[in-house]
């Protein structure tokens, strides 16, 4: 067997060994300083990453590394309270690995969100944006053999955010009297913060908001056909026209996530109480 597949399956036996026979519906990886959806989770199984055959550790700031199953506004769900990045020098495989653990788990959607600074002048701190597509600066997940029983050679990537649920996130918003804005991710590698140049460079080509991470997760749910929804915490202003003594701080990015994460949190859990 394809050494990929033999990690996947078996981390999905391990997780599902702990399930009690029961299966989630809806996936969601929580970003920088965006765990404490978690806490809403009811009837909860925490698994933590160490203790998961094949997983890699999350080693960065905000992510707690935990995989944790339970009932969310009356589904059952999986979430990953913290998500495992490129620049932290795992190959895309080990990135990707809990998204088609998921898959294997038996997940009817994934539901993404990241903490991310806005190159579009009209996003601020704490604004919450619906990503409708995204620009990918990051390896290709995909790029090897084909996993043929996930999905096929070449994946349509028309929508990758699922204009359904786009839809019912503007009308819940709406409901909830939350204001979201709209746009798209570009995903590039880091670790380092980009220069104001390629802030610039960035807005210039189309992108409204800028991370290093999520676009892989997406397009390894896409190769299985599952609907995405992805949202963006606004947590820092990335435009290219800083004062002289302005520096990008880790830190600062989690705090601004921590303060949007129960407006967020309310907006996931409310559709998904709907689907």
């Amino acid at each position: 067997m394809d050494e990929r597949l033999e990690r996947i399956h078996g981390a999905a036996a391990y997780v599902s060994s702990k399930l009690g026979g029961k299966h989630p519906e809806v996936g969601i990886v929580l970003g920088s300083g965006l765990g404490r959806l978690a806490d809403r989770i009811t009837e909860k199984t925490v698994i933590p990453y160490k203790d998961i055959p094949g997983f890699p550790v999350s080693t960065a700031i905000g992510h707690k590394g935990n995989l944790i199953f339970g009932t969310l506004a009356g589904k059952k769900v999986i979430a990953m309270q913290g998500r495992f990045h490129y620049y932290e020098g795992y190959s895309m495989d080990l990135v990707t690995l809990p998204i088609r653990v998921m898959q294997v788990l038996g997940i009817r959607f994934l539901f993404v969100s990241n903490a991310a600074g806005g190159v579009n002048y009209n996003l601020h701190i704490g604004d919450i944006m619906i990503i409708k597509d995204h620009i990918n600066r990051l390896p290709n997940p995909l790029i090897g053999p084909n996993l043929e029983e996930f999905g096929p050679r070449f994946p349509d990537m028309t929508r990758p955010y699922d204009p359904k649920l786009i839809a019912l996130a503007k009308e819940t918003a709406a409901e909830m009297g939350i204001e979201v804005k709209e746009g798209v991710y570009l995903g590039s590698t880091g670790p380092t913060y980009e220069t104001p140049a390629e802030y610039k460079f960035f807005r210039i080509s189309g992108g409204d908001a800028v991370g290093m991470s999520t676009i892989p997760e997406v397009i390894v749910a896409r190769h299985s056909g599952i609907p995405v929804f992805g949202m963006s915490v606004i947590t820092n202003e990335a435009h290219d026209n800083y004062s002289d003594d302005y520096v990008n701080n880790g830190h600062d990015v989690v705090v601004a996530a921590d303060k949007a994460t129960d407006t967020m949190s309310s907006l996931f859990e409310k559709m998904i109480e709907k689907l």
